[in-house]
């Protein structure tokens, strides 16, 4: 008897230790809105890794979780496109990143199907902030109306889609020429 409770003891100590883990590490979101699209879709689940930015900085490309930096809301969903330091440029639907050194290059961006048709001239960006915007850039609210995203507003990184079944596996990351 005593073998049993021991042992019932142990598995209900170790499902705690996991389940409150997992609160710590990962986190299931679900997409509200077209701000994505193609990327991603409303309503779709995805897994979120919030351990990821312990270990390394936020990169270009990297899908993020958020809350909004002036509402405290979380649960935003935007691509970072610009790093601290430097700044953003919107022109005929290309996205130009002007670096620190004055150098300047064009992103490509495969995700995005239908490109900004408003001309967009950034700021420099502030230390320890990002400028994210949506995938659907013509249907996203994101850093072109004039906020940018404090890491520590940063919940994690879209690591991989869950739901529809179709979309199941890791998220696609971007390596982009040029960083």
């Amino acid at each position: 008897m005593k073998s049993l409770l021991r042992d019932t003891l142990m598995i209900v100590v170790l499902a705690a230790v996991i389940v409150i883990g997992l609160q710590y590490t990962v986190q299931r979101y679900a997409v509200d809105g077209p701000s994505m699209l193609d990327s991603f879709h409303d309503k779709q689940q995805l897994m979120v890794n919030k351990m990821v930015y312990y270990i390394h900085e936020p990169e270009r490309g990297d899908v993020v979780i958020f809350q909004i930096p002036k509402l405290g809301e979380e649960g935003y969903i935007k691509r970072i496109i610009g790093l601290p330091g430097e700044s953003v440029e919107i022109k005929e639907g290309m996205v130009n990143i002007h670096k620190e050194d004055g150098t300047v290059f064009p992103l490509d961006e495969p995700y995005v199907t239908d490109p900004a048709r408003i001309s967009y001239e950034g700021k420099v960006i502030p230390e320890n902030e990002y400028f994210v915007m949506g995938d659907n850039r013509n249907n996203s609210s994101d850093s072109r109306s004039g906020w940018t995203l404090p890491r520590d507003k940063i919940i994690g990184k879209v690591w991989i889609s869950l739901w529809p079944f179709d979309s199941f596996g890791l998220v696609t990351s971007y390596a982009y020429t040029g960083n």
